[in-house]
């Protein structure tokens, strides 16, 4: 069951008593190292130790500076659950089905909680107070698990493992009201705040007032977030409990700004790590206080690093790798990221990052690089880019969020281009990395048996009656080799229609999903595809028959095409009728005969997220319906 056996004990035995430590793990509670948690919300490496002159965080600059600072950590996805369920499982979210922003799984039964194989080792695990991992907590994972949870709550002397989650800087912190932030930030002093008018503006978001006042906001909030790490630094202090408790500090992805949270950019998954070593454990760790390390490490890597630590066998199902502990192995080459549902808003992108550069393949396309989200829609600077938009006064880089499409693939050099802002996948200086990229990401795909190639309700479909992980791992279930070709057609453009028209017909409802969507992505283009589409309004497969209802929208037939997402929006299945809700979205004026229909939905009270998404996606269409009452 296990990687190294319990042969990790003398191995960990030995690496402690190099530390000075008496006996090592398995000699003592008193002799094991304790651990803190200490994470945040929404925050890319805007911190001073990360070099950022305009930022004011004296308590983790400190803390930087009796510990290492990592320079390449990076989060597996750019949203909080698909994220925690792989730093709380060691496994990716697609290789779970965890990658859909709040859905609820059920986890096969070798794949656990790390926190359950350290509470089995005898420590004390808490949790203040967020989870969120898209599954249901199993009743072994926390000692306890609230707003309460501390680790004074353990027995005498016994062994802790702590985790304290700050909610501070999430986005919805930025646009509180006025009064709101003022007390969110009280304790500030004014030498603390940040003034909009000095605050640095990246190039790819307009200069205007109401963005400044959205970035400087977002530092006041860094600096409150940094005076509630000291104070729970200050409370290991006070226990006697520093010099013998490893301290993390890192956050669960980037900022909640737009082109950052929901993005696979490095503003997106790129996330502070600093890690405290106490003198007594100063052999665990990788380089000298102050010290920056450069070695790449992903949010996957983080549960069997803390196994390691621990002295506790690293379970085969976890797919990372421990950077740290006797069980540590090589450097990785590459981090994965990905990108799925968020809230109502669909995406299928996956990235690939070295120590250099930056890939990113998006396998719809077609959708606008910035699509609708109810939520995020409330961030000012998000209003502020559309306004703009729509009054033609964007340009340059700040006019990529508001692109109508994305490119099928994106190439970045981090070391010249940190901000990502030119895309290198047509450079032919460029041509051998983007070719080695994407062998690297199609082989990840299919060694992690990557379930994304699924729509939502396909997948929670095909794993009934057992787990994603399960179904995902059956070639007869989940033939992906023959589904990741068709989803490679969309926006490949009219030269390969025949190729999708040919798809329509394979067995697998997967692959006529993808060949129906690559049909939406030609437009008007599909039009001699229109007949072939019409035969699939009746295909058994829901999410088959809503694709081909848009594509035959999008070819401009959208009479045969109604009746299918009418159905759609009254399904059984909450994904599908979202799925027909993303639809009627994209198909314009052509939902117009639906109004009534859509309005009913709308106006029903929303009971759980499922329904709450629906609202959102329908309210769109009612939006864009309203806005041009006497179209057809």
């Amino acid at each position: 069951m296990f990687k190294q056996g319990w042969f990790l004990a003398f191995v960990y035995v030995a690496a402690t008593a190099a530390a000075g430590v008496a006996g090592g793990h398995f000699d003592g509670d008193a002799q094991r190292p304790n651990f803190l948690w200490i994470t945040c919300e929404d925050l890319s490496p805007v911190l001073g130790c990360y070099g950022d002159r305009f930022a004011v965080t004296p308590n983790l600059d400190r803390l930087a500076a009796r510990g290492v600072r990592y320079t390449h950590a990076f989060a597996a996805a750019s949203v909080c659950s698909p994220a925690r369920s792989c730093l709380i499982t060691g496994v990716y979210p697609t290789s779970l089905g965890t990658q859909h922003l709040r859905s609820v799984l059920a986890l096969p039964a070798e794949v656990r909680c790390y926190t359950s194989y350290l509470r089995r080792a005898g420590y004390y695990c808490s949790n203040n107070v967020k989870e969120d991992y898209n599954f249901r907590t199993p009743a072994d994972a926390w000692d306890e698990s609230s707003r309460e949870a501390h680790w004074r709550k353990r027995r005498p002397g016994q062994p802790f493992f702590s985790v304290f989650n700050i909610m501070t800087t999430h986005q919805s912190r930025i646009r509180l009201s006025d009064e709101a932030f003022a007390r969110r930030t009280s304790r500030l002093a004014a030498r603390e705040r940040h003034d909009p008018a000095k605050v640095p503006v990246p190039p790819y978001y307009p200069d205007t007032p109401v963005v400044r006042r959205d970035l400087a906001r977002l530092y006041d909030l860094v600096t409150a977030m940094d005076k509630q790490v000291g104070d729970i630094l200050r409370q290991l202090e006070e226990d006697g409990l520093a010099d013998r408790t490893i301290v993390f500090f890192f956050s669960d992805h980037g900022t909640g700004l737009p082109r950052h949270k929901r993005w696979i950019y490095d503003s997106g998954i790129r996330v502070p790590l600093i890690i405290r070593f106490p003198e007594r454990f100063r052999e665990l760790a990788p380089a000298s206080p102050g010290s920056a390390v450069d070695r790449l490490v992903s949010f996957v890597d983080f549960a069997p690093t803390m196994l390691s630590l621990a002295g506790v066998p690293v379970p085969d199902a976890m797919q990372g790798r421990a950077f740290l502990g006797p069980a540590a192995g090589r450097p990785r080459r590459y981090i994965f990221a990905v990108r799925d549902r968020v809230d109502e808003v669909y995406e299928v992108s996956r990235a690939v990052r070295d120590e250099r550069f930056l890939y990113v393949r998006h396998y719809l396309p077609h959708r606008p690089m910035m699509q609708l989200s109810w939520y995020s829609e409330q961030t000012p600077t998000r209003q502020e880019l559309r306004r703009l938009a729509a009054a033609g006064q964007l340009s340059g880089s700040a006019a990529i969020l508001m692109q109508p499409g994305k490119p099928l693939e994106e190439l970045y050099d981090a070391q010249s281009d940190p901000l990502m802002i030119h895309n290198l996948a047509s450079s032919p200086e460029c041509a051998e990395v983007l070719q080695r990229m994407r062998r690297v990401h199609r082989r990840w795909v299919l060694e992690t048996r990557d379930t994304g190639f699924l729509h939502e309700a396909e997948m929670h479909r095909r794993a009934a009656g057992s787990t994603v992980w399960e179904m995902a791992r059956d070639p007869a279930r989940y033939p992906l080799e023959e589904i990741l070709p068709a989803a490679d057609l969309v926006g490949r453009g009219p030269s390969v229609r025949s190729a999708m028209v040919g798809r329509l017909d394979h067995p697998d409802p997967a692959v006529r999903f993808w060949a129906a969507t690559a049909l939406v992505s030609l437009g008007s283009e599909a039009r001699p595809a229109a007949d072939k589409l019409a035969s699939l309004l009746d295909d058994p497969s829901p999410t088959v028959r809503i694709a081909a209802a848009e594509a035959l929208c999008a070819a401009g037939e959208p009479e045969r095409a109604l009746r299918v997402l009418a159905e759609g929006l009254r399904d059984d299945d909450p994904r599908v009728r979202l799925h027909a809700a993303n639809a009627l979205q994209y198909i314009g004026p052509h939902a117009r005969p639906l109004l009534r229909e859509i309005e009913q939905i709308v106006d029903k009270p929303a009971k759980g997220d499922a329904a709450l998404y629906l609202r959102w996606g329908l309210g769109h269409v009612l939006d864009q319906l309203r806005a041009a009452p006497g179209r057809p």
